[in-house]
């Protein structure tokens, strides 16, 4: 999904704002306007991320155009922002691993010990991580 994102114009001293207008309360800034890009792209992410795991829809993108004709972004500088929803789902995926029979039997004993499955275990601390 692209997402327009709506740039505050920053100068030497004040950072570029960036809000998300289809997404409610996601904001970002950036000291420069690559940077406030980069930073936007991670705020989006993390703000799909929360909608997703709260069991939310994720909202789709309108046009720069018509968020352009509100008011509040006059002056504002306009960018487009790709993100991939794949990668923020949950959605289960066989993977094909190799490790050392040592640091397996180490990974099977902690996920008992917790009360998990491999995989769950091995999620959990990438999740963590």
């Amino acid at each position: 999904m692209k997402y327009p994102i709506a740039i505050e114009p920053g100068d030497t001293g004040h950072a570029f704002g960036v809000a998300v207008p289809d997404l409610p309360g996601c904001f970002s800034a950036g000291d420069t306007l690559d940077e406030a890009i980069d930073n936007a792209k991670e705020a989006i992410e993390l703000w799909l991320e929360t909608v997703i795991d709260d069991g939310g829809a994720v909202p789709e993108p309108r046009s720069v155009a018509e968020h352009q004709a509100k008011p509040e972004f006059a002056g504002w500088i306009w960018a487009v922002v790709g993100v991939d929803l794949a990668q923020l789902s949950d959605k289960a995926e066989r993977i094909n691993i190799t490790l050392p029979a040592r640091v397996l039997r180490r990974i099977d004993a902690a996920a008992k010990s917790a009360g998990e499955s491999r995989s769950g275990f091995i999620a959990h601390l990438a999740l963590r991580a």
